[in-house]
Formats: structure tokens, C-alpha cells, sequence
């Protein structure tokens, strides 16, 4: 009778060993994706230090309790999961979580974990294949949103890459259907979704819409305000969207949970530019000058089925059938790819900032008269660091919404956009 007591003793110490070893694993886990000290250094230490603590713990668990096939199983799994916690491919990590499955087919977040592994040494189709077995299990908000991550990376390249982009929104927002308030499912959503406005060549703005409210709705998670990337592809939205205040707070609290991400660089590049563009608007072209410049502008014909117009008649947002003409002044030069942008000054001499998106920087050039169709307007007006910044500008998206000394953009100036989402994508 004894000897049963004695039995069960070392039974439920086994459990309460095995559950304390879990718990150790998604602490580790937690380390991973929430510690971002300013020497990236320091974090390998910890997980480190953390993951020998873990497997300490697991080993400590009697064997006579890593018998049975389930129960060697899980002590495999966690085995792997913990040996898996760093950025690098881990050999050991692998063959712990492949003896996990073999033991315990069933068991789906061990193929989830395999999944993980087999991705960091470069082979996809295995990695979908641990995925798609995982997701086998039962639906699963955790699986559909690292499969719809890996179908991005391997859209990268793909001839097609938009049919695998769909894919992966429509993993993103099954993963959203299973958990409405996760916000992981919705961060995750909102980079399929910026993934997808590149792919489809960058013109289509409700996908970036759709991409801004999947991570304003991520942002209301208690859990996501610790994940640096989702501020930092918001604010790449925001910049792409020309939202700037936006943009730069929201590369400043990227930059403030994790040192390491290259956000303050972002917010700098941006000020130098906002810096430039305001000494410009500023500075004395003199009124004689302006007016023999803009001369010739009333004189520029039109389609007749176009309005002519100045600046200061816009409205914010899109003005159809209205044309504006202008004479370029300056190439602005900045430190980011995309877009270009040009300071411009229209029949009436008001200067404006024009920004181009999806055409090189040969088609336009100082001293060029230009004729912008459908003008997207916007008057900026925001100020940061205590400097306040009010500018007018025109945006561009299209070699069709500008023409060059009188002629239309030929095609062969027509580039990709280059913005894209820098972190996890």
C-alpha cells in the first residue's frame, strides 16, 4: 500500500516538474520577443543563462516519469523548444522536436516548434509542411499566423507572389476569426497586407488603409505594446501615407522599446528633410525672379476636359479634372529611396512640395515646367521637438498624373516603390 503512495508521490512530483519546465520555456520565449536591451549582446546572455535554468529543470524530472510515449513527447518538445530560443539553426533543437512528433504525432505545437526550427536553415517547403501538419491538429490563431508569415517569405521571388500574398491575408484573417482580440493575429494581418500593396506595384492606398487599421487594432492588445515592429511598420505606413506626425512618433516608440531597430535614424532622416523643405519655402526667391520663372505658365494649353488651377484653390485629398502647372525649382535631395521631392512654384508663385512615388528621378528635373492631372493635395501643418512644419504638397503615384515640358512621361521612367516594412515581415 506504501509502495502506491510512494508511487504516486514521484508521479505528481514528475507532473508538477514537467508543468514548472513549461512554464520556464514560455518565460524564455517571452524574453525573446519582449527584452530589447541597447546591447543586443546582453539579451543572447540572458536567453542563455535562462535556457540552461530550463533544461536543468527538465532534466531533473525522474526518468521513470519520461517513460511512456506521450510523456516523452512532451519532455522531447520542450527539450527542442528550448534549444530553438536563439536566432540561429540549431541541429540539437531539430532532432529533439522530430523524436517529439514520432513519439507524439498529434501533438501540434511541437510541429509548430519543428516548423520554426526547420525555417531558420533555409527550407521553406518542409517548413510549410510542419506548419500545414500542425494546423491538421485543430484550427489554430497561432499556426495560421506563422504560416501566413512564411507564405510572405516565400512569396519573395515567386512568380506568383501576389496568388501566395492572398494566401497569406487569408491565413492572417482566419487566424483574426479564431481570437478577435489578439492582437499578434492583427499585427500580422497588417504586414500581409503592406506585403500585398508592394506586390500588386504599389498604387492600391486602401491596402495600406487596411494594413493601418489591422495595426491600430493590434496597438489595443496589452501584449503588443512591448513589439517594437509593430510600431516601426506602422509608422512605414505612415510614411508611405505622408501621415509625418504620425510616422515619427511612431518611429520614436519603436525606437524607445528596442535601441537596436535603426527607428531613430528614421526620425532624423525625416526632421533633415522637414528642416530642408522649410529653409527652402523660406528662403528670398525674389518676387522678380518667381515672376519671370511662372511667365510662361498661363500660357501652357490644356485638355479641355481639365480645369486649370492654382495651389491655393485645392482642396485636401484628390481634385479630379483639375490640372495644376508649375515650374520645377528645386530637386530636393534626402537620404531615403522613395519618393523624390520637388520644390515647385505655380502660376500664381505659391511654392509647394511635390512628392513622387513609381518614377525615377531622370523624368523630372530643376527647371522643367510641369503639368500635374488630378492633383492629390495635402496641407501639412505639424510641429515636433517644439519646431512647427506648414507646408503645401502635391503627391504623386503615377507617370500618367504628370507631363514634362508638355509631353507625357514615357514608360520607361517608371520604377517600383521601395519603401517596404523593414522587421518581420
Amino acid at each position: 500500500m506504501m509502495m502506491g503512495v510512494e508511487m504516486d508521490q514521484v508521479s505528481k512530483e514528475g507532473e508538477d516538474i514537467m508543468k514548472q519546465a513549461t512554464e520556464a520555456a514560455d518565460d524564455l520565449y517571452n524574453i525573446r520577443d519582449t527584452y530589447f536591451p541597447s546591447n543586443p549582446n546582453d539579451k543572447i546572455t540572458k536567453l542563455q543563462s535562462q535556457s540552461q535554468i530550463a533544461l536543468n529543470l527538465l532534466d531533473s524530472i525522474p526518468p521513470e516519469q519520461r517513460k511512456l510515449p506521450t510523456q516523452r513527447a512532451t519532455y522531447e518538445y520542450l527539450k527542442g523548444k528550448i534549444l530553438d530560443v536563439f536566432p540561429e539553426y540549431s541541429k540539437k533543437a531539430e532532432d529533439h522536436l522530430s523524436k517529439a512528433v514520432k513519439l507524439n504525432p498529434s501533438l501540434a505545437d511541437a510541429w509548430l516548434c519543428l516548423g520554426n526550427c526547420i525555417w531558420k536553415k533555409g527550407d521553406l517547403p518542409a517548413t510549410r509542411n510542419c506548419f500545414n501538419l500542425a494546423l491538421s491538429k485543430g484550427p489554430n490563431k497561432r499556426i495560421l499566423s506563422q504560416l501566413s508569415m512564411l507564405e510572405r517569405r516565400m512569396a519573395q521571388g515567386a512568380e506568383n507572389q501576389e496568388e501566395i500574398v492572398a494566401e497569406s491575408i487569408k491565413h492572417a484573417k482566419e487566424a483574426i476569426a479564431l481570437d478577435v482580440k489578439d492582437g499578434n493575429s492583427w499585427y500580422n494581418l497588417g504586414n500581409a497586407c503592406l506585403t500585398c500593396f508592394f506586390v500588386t506595384g504599389a498604387w492600391d492606398h486602401s491596402k495600406l488603409q487596411q494594413s493601418l487599421k489591422a495595426y491600430q487594432n493590434a496597438e489595443k492588445d496589452e501584449s503588443m505594446k512591448s513589439n517594437p515592429d509593430l510600431y516601426f511598420n506602422c509608422a512605414t505606413v505612415n510614411t508611405y501615407l505622408e501621415n509625418y506626425e504620425r510616422a515619427l512618433s511612431g518611429f520614436e516608440a519603436a525606437a524607445s522599446k528596442d535601441p537596436c531597430l535603426n527607428a531613430a535614424e528614421e526620425v532624423q532622416k525625416m526632421i533633415n528633410l522637414f528642416d530642408k523643405l522649410d529653409t527652402m519655402l523660406k528662403g528670398q526667391i525674389k518676387a522678380k525672379r518667381l515672376a519671370s520663372l511662372t511667365s510662361s505658365l498661363t500660357e501652357v494649353k490644356l485638355n479641355p476636359s481639365y480645369k486649370r488651377a492654382t495651389v491655393c484653390n485645392l482642396l485636401d485629398g484628390l481634385n479630379k479634372t483639375i490640372a495644376i502647372v508649375g515650374k520645377v525649382l528645386f530637386f530636393v535631395k534626402h537620404d531615403n529611396v522613395t519618393p523624390l521631392y520637388y520644390l515647385v512654384c505655380d502660376s500664381s508663385q505659391m511654392c509647394f512640395v511635390l512628392t513622387v512615388y513609381g518614377i525615377n528621378s531622370d523624368a523630372i528635373k530643376e527647371g522643367d515646367q510641369i503639368t500635374l492631372l488630378d492633383p492629390n493635395f495635402r496641407n501639412n501643418d505639424f510641429s515636433w521637438n517644439e519646431k512647427h512644419y506648414q507646408f503645401r504638397s502635391i503627391r504623386v503615384d503615377f507617370p500618367e498624373q504628370v507631363h514634362v515640358n508638355g509631353k507625357p512621361i514615357p514608360p520607361h521612367h517608371s520604377v517600383r516603390s521601395s519603401i517596404y516594412a523593414q522587421h518581420k515581415p
